[in-house]
């Protein structure tokens, strides 16, 4: 999957779970751009605009998971958090430093994509 945030574009790996498959299922009918806002100086967090299932599990994120709360937020960890969430991915090779440079304060736009075959 890209996310496309500003003028750069990061992959991640989709977990392995009816959550993430239907994710993929929603992007494959094109982009979807979400605005997500801080929440307690760990994420980023916004609306789906749908449904997705949960497969939730007592997990601590780290940097860079993408995960699905309550089954219609998606969220972008850049700190860490213990609790019960469904994964739905990961951000290939980024840190802390560099999602929290990228990601910024306040609000940021993300657009979420599947990988084209002419991008691979």
């Amino acid at each position: 999957m890209n996310l496309q945030i500003g003028d750069t574009t990061l992959t991640a790996t989709l977990a392995d779970n009816s959550s993430a498959r239907a994710l993929a299922e929603l992007l494959k009918k094109g982009p979807l751009t979400l605005s997500l806002e801080d929440y307690a100086g760990m994420e980023k967090v916004g609306p789906l605009g749908t449904s997705l299932p949960q497969n939730n599990e007592r997990m601590v994120t780290a940097p860079g998971d993408i995960i699905l709360y309550q089954g219609s937020s998606f969220v972008i960890y850049y700190g860490t958090n213990s609790w019960s969430l469904t994964r739905l991915g990961r951000i290939d090779d980024a840190d802390e430093d560099q999602l929290c440079e990228l990601l910024g304060d306040g609000a940021v736009t993300v657009t979420l994509s599947l990988e084209t075959a002419e991008a691979r």
